[in-house]
């Protein structure tokens, strides 16, 4: 499957963001973030190929119109049911706020944070296996983690080949999500978060902070 618009309901023409109909506009101010939480649900427990976007609207009581006036389309709404996740607008500035010293263990205790966290790491663990199989889900992992919030680190580094470095730290802390969170390797399943980011946390540094 390549990143093309479509959805589990067959293939349609791109919808436009026109206004909804009145029936969609008439579901509260909290719509929108309705519609997130029950998209990160939906993703969660159906994975990214059973997911509709009639089903992600069902489940927030809103007509389909109005999914498709907030994100577009079903690759648009994963994306941002993904980010809501990583939120790496408010994460970022806590992360590079202490500057290069440090960098490494705070970057290495978010990233677990977030994972540790049920109510995020749901739709983690659905794009982390649907970005396996669907170029679509690799698309929305590489521009939430790697472009919106690796990048961002990457612009602050004083290092030679920053971009690189901020890659090979993704490529450590993915393959750790991957078998701690996916498939559930023992001892590292099992670790205490703590330790994971106490070992982890000085590969990360050299990644990012040392020349």
């Amino acid at each position: 499957m390549t990143g093309g618009r479509t959805d589990d309901e067959g293939p349609a023409a791109p919808r436009r963001r026109g206004r909804p109909s009145r029936k969609a506009q008439a579901t509260g101010p909290d719509a929108r973030a309705r519609i997130l939480e029950a998209a990160r649900t939906e993703f969660a427990e159906r994975g990214y190929d059973k997911t509709s976007i009639r089903g992600i609207a069902r489940a927030a009581d809103v007509d389909p119109a109005l999914v498709h006036h907030y994100f577009g389309t079903k690759d648009e709404v994963f994306a941002a049911a993904v980010e809501l996740s990583f939120e790496p607008s408010l994460v970022i500035p806590a992360v590079l706020g202490g500057g290069t010293d440090g960098l490494g263990e705070r970057l290495a205790g978010y990233f677990i944070t977030v994972w540790e966290n049920p109510a995020s790491r749901a739709p983690l663990l659905a794009i982390m296996r649907s970005a396996l199989t669907h170029e679509a889900a690799a698309e929305v992992l590489r521009g939430v983690f790697l472009r919106r919030l690796l990048e961002r680190v990457a612009e602050t580094l004083d290092v030679p080949d920053a971009t690189f470095r901020a890659e090979l730290a993704a490529s450590h802390m993915l393959g750790i999500a991957m078998l701690r969170y996916v498939v559930r390797a023992e001892p590292l399943a099992s670790a205490p978060p703590e330790k994971i980011v106490e070992m982890v946390a000085p590969t990360l540094q050299r990644y990012l902070a040392e020349p």
